[in-house]
Formats: C-alpha cells, sequence, structure tokens
C-alpha cells in the first residue's frame, strides 16, 4: 500500500514538474494573448491545451469579479484586458490581431 502511495505521489510531482507555466507557453510559441482577454493555443498538445483552459478559466473568474463590483459587463472587462494583454506582450511572443492573425511582436 505505501509502494502504492509513494508511486502515486511521485507521480503527480512530476506532472507537476513537467507542467507548462504560461511564461514558457508564450516564450515558446505555444499560446498567445488575443484582444478577447484570454490566451489560445498554437499548437493543440495536451500539455498547451490543459494550460490555456486553467488560464482562461482563472481569468473568466477575475473577469466577473471585476465586472460585478464595477457594474460593468463581463465582455466589457475582459476585452479591457485583452487590450492591456495584448500591448504589454514581450517581442517574439505571439498576439493575434484584430484582423485574427497570429504576429509575432
Amino acid at each position: 500500500m505505501r509502494t502504492g502511495i509513494a508511486a502515486f505521489l511521485t507521480l503527480c510531482f512530476s506532472l507537476q514538474a513537467q507542467a507548462l507555466t504560461l511564461d514558457e507557453a508564450r516564450q515558446q510559441g505555444c499560446a498567445g494573448e488575443t484582444f478577447s482577454g484570454y490566451i489560445a493555443p498554437l499548437r493543440q498538445d495536451a500539455q498547451t491545451l490543459a494550460l490555456v483552459k486553467r488560464i482562461n478559466a482563472a481569468r473568466s473568474e477575475s473577469y466577473q469579479r471585476l465586472a460585478e463590483s464595477n457594474n460593468l459587463p463581463v465582455e466589457e472587462v475582459a476585452k479591457m484586458a485583452g487590450q492591456k494583454l495584448v500591448t504589454r506582450a514581450q517581442p517574439g511572443e505571439y498576439v493575434k490581431g484584430i484582423n485574427g492573425r497570429w504576429m509575432k511582436k
């Protein structure tokens, strides 16, 4: 039993250590910022898609709280954040332009 638990914990920690971070995804060209306020995947691998889903869920919750506290529509808060996130993207990172095409800053 203990061996099984130890193996499970080792697996969990190794998967966590291998998890892609948002900064890494941006730098590696796996995901980029959009004017919608959410990141989008440029690659369709499982690790990138899981990261995009996790980050966008957290952003959605944050936008919802901000919208409620400021009596604004969630979409408006998300778009304001999207403008800032695209503008703040670092050189070499991808952003999706208003034309819907990806471009490298």
